[in-house]
Parts: C-alpha cells; structure tokens; sequence
C-alpha cells in the first residue's frame, strides 16, 4: 500500500505512528489523503512573497521556460516589487526556515511527536505559479510535502538508481532521465512522504502552496570530519608516532609495512572512550548541525535580565527561534543538556523540561529544580532563550 486516507484517523498518518515507522520511514513513499482534515495553511502566499522580501531571509526564485527548457535561479532578499512584475506561470518562490520566523508555522512540528526533534531540519515553504516547478530531483533526506493552498501534481518514480544522472546545462541538481511509476493530485491538508532518495516531480496546476517538513541527517564523512576535528582538539600533544623498534631500512625511502602499523597504533590511542564520552560529542554535533551561520544564538542576544525574576513577574519567554536543543542521559543516571553545540550537566527532569520548553512560564519554573533555574538563567545569558515581546 503507497496510498492511505486518514480522514478517519488516527492524523496526520492514517495509522499508527509504530506502523508508519516499521513499514513506511526510511523504506517507501506514501501518500497520506486528510492527513490534516479541513486544513488552513498557517502561512498565505503573500506572506512568503513578504518574508521572501526581508534581510536574512533563505529565499530563491525558480523560473523555467518551458520553450527553450532553460532554468533559472535567483536568490534573495528580493525587493518588494519583485513580485507584482512576475510572470502569471512556470515560476516557484522557496523560503527555507519559514518555522524559525513564524509561530504558526512552528507549530505545525507538534504534528510529528513520534520523530526526534533534533532530527527535524526545518519548514521550507514555496508558493508556484501554475505550472511552477523545480524540476525531477532527488533529496537524500526525509520530507512531508503537505499541500497548504491550491493544488499540486506529484510524480514519483520508485525504482532506486545509485547512478542516476543530472543535467549539467542547468543550475539546479536536475536528473537527466525521470520515468514516473505513482502519480498524484494533493489539495490543502493531503501530504507525501517520502524517504531520501525517491526521485519526485511536483508540478503547481494552480497557484500552489507547499510546505516541506525536512528530516536531514548528517553524511558518513560529516559525522567524521566533526569527531576527527573533536579528537583533535582535544589531542595530548605528547601523544605521537614513535619508533623505538626502528630498524635499518632496505630502502630508506619507503614506507614499510612496521612505519604503517606505528601510525596505525597512534591513531588508536586517542578515541572517543565509552558511550557517555561518544553521546557527548554526538549531542553537541547533532545540535549544532545545519544551525544557519550568523543566525545562532550568541550572548549579544542576551535580554540582561533575571529569567526567573521576570517570568515570577509575569512576562513570558521563548526558545530562541535558531536555539536547537536535545538531552542525553548518562550512566550515572544525570543528564546532558544540549544546545547548538553547547552541553551543560543537568539532571533528567530538569533536561526534559528544558528540552522540550517551546514557550517559558510560571509552570515550567515549576517543574524545574534550584538548579534546573541557574541552568535556565545560563541559558538567557547565552541568548537561547529571548522575553516575549508585547
């Protein structure tokens, strides 16, 4: 089955979320008919030509000329009458990190409770002129495509190609051959699944909105080149390749089989030691990961003041938007805290609240122990977490 409609439930999936995993994540597409029933999109296709429009924003214009089969992409911020002079057809506008600038948006990663959330990358929303489109590519990450306003042809070809071919006459990642297997028509609240490495095409028959819910996950050679950089520096200078069983060379000019295994030997005394030294170093990692350059939280975005006194005074506080976190548990029984690469000991209750904490009041002051608080003022401090502005 490729095809469920869960208007009758249980939403978004039309089935559990431990069949959705067994059966459909990381393994085949699927198409989810209702998978929000009577849907309103959070965010109106002048909106995302607004945010398209504003400094720091992630945005590109896709144009395709269907005549000369030429592709075009521009990138933002774009002025504001950009939009009003854009053709009437074969264009698409994509925002990514629309969930970082809008609430509403956000929110719609509830949805989703049964995946980690430091596992989620972020909301990507594109508005398409009829006959808009980006072109048959690949992703090699997890998405839900979920329709929001008008209506949008998928096609997706099944058959797995380890050595698909792209164009090289284009500026998009475009594959050169494409033959569809499944073909479907999604209005507002339908949504696709599919796991990476699915060809698919997406094509607006009207003027269309979609929003993209990314799953990324760090390549083999990220993974190794963060934990090489961690080992690093983190390194005893004195540790090095020594020979004292040096003999006289045959030829002093090669490298022998004993002058292999003496450096072999070195790189096996400086590893990660133990599950708990491995979670650190993952935890960090996976926090920090594809966190925007110059959009992270640093201390210059600290409010200066007590988060606690202000919160016992009523106010209300928020996770900063770009603020990624996740928590370990370690042997001991006491926890990791982790935020865009920071790591901060912290029991497990107080690591759970904190982890999970969107928006900071009264109640979550309460669920926190005396340390859990300092932990939660390091966190103001370190621009994590902002004061809701009235």
């Amino acid at each position: 089955m490729i095809e469920i409609d869960a208007a009758a439930g249980p939403a978004p999936l039309g089935m559990t979320p431990q069949r959705f995993l067994r059966d459909y994540w990381q393994k085949q597409p699927l198409l989810i008919r209702n998978a929000f029933p009577r849907f309103e999109s959070p965010i109106q296709p002048e909106d995302l030509a607004g945010l398209a429009c504003e400094e720091g924003a992630l945005a590109r214009i896709v144009s395709h000329d269907r005549k000369t089969d030429r592709w075009t992409v521009e990138t933002g911020p774009f002025p504001e009458e950009k939009f009003p002079a854009m053709p009437h057809h074969d264009w698409t506008v994509l925002v990514q990190d629309v969930d970082k600038w809008d609430a509403d948006v956000r929110a719609l990663l509830d949805a989703f409770p049964f995946l980690p959330r430091w596992r989620m990358d972020d909301i990507m929303v594109s508005f398409a002129a009829p006959g808009g489109s980006v072109g048959a590519h690949i992703d090699n990450y997890d998405v839900f495509l979920l329709q929001g306003v008008g209506h949008r042809r998928w096609q997706i070809e099944t058959h797995p190609d380890p050595d698909a071919a792209y164009r090289d006459d284009v500026p998009l990642r475009l594959l050169r051959d494409f033959t569809p297997n499944h073909e479907w028509l999604l209005g507002p609240g339908d949504m696709l699944y599919l796991p990476p490495g699915v060809a698919h095409h997406g094509i607006a028959e009207d003027a269309c909105l979609t929003i993209s819910i990314g799953l990324r996950a760090p390549s083999t050679a990220e993974l190794l080149i963060h934990q090489a950089d961690t080992l690093a520096f983190d390194a005893d200078e004195r540790i090095r390749y020594i020979d004292p069983d040096l003999a006289v060379p045959a030829d002093p000019n090669e490298i022998d089989d004993a002058a292999l295994d003496r450096a072999l030997a070195a790189l096996a005394r400086i590893h990660l030691e133990g599950r708990d030294q491995i979670g650190e170093w993952f935890g960090r990692f996976v926090s920090a990961y594809r966190v925007a350059e110059g959009q992270a939280p640093t201390g210059d975005d600290a409010s200066g003041l007590d988060i606690v006194d202000s919160i016992g005074n009523g106010a209300d506080w928020m996770r900063h938007p770009h603020t990624r976190m996740a928590w370990r548990r370690l042997s001991d029984g006491s926890a990791l805290l982790f935020a865009n690469g920071a790591a901060w000991p912290a029991t497990v209750d107080d690591a759970k609240v904190l982890a999970a904490a969107q928006w900071l009041d009264g109640d979550t002051l309460a669920a926190l122990s005396p340390a859990g608080r300092e932990l939660l003022q390091t966190l103001a401090d370190g621009g994590y977490l902002l004061p809701v502005e009235e």
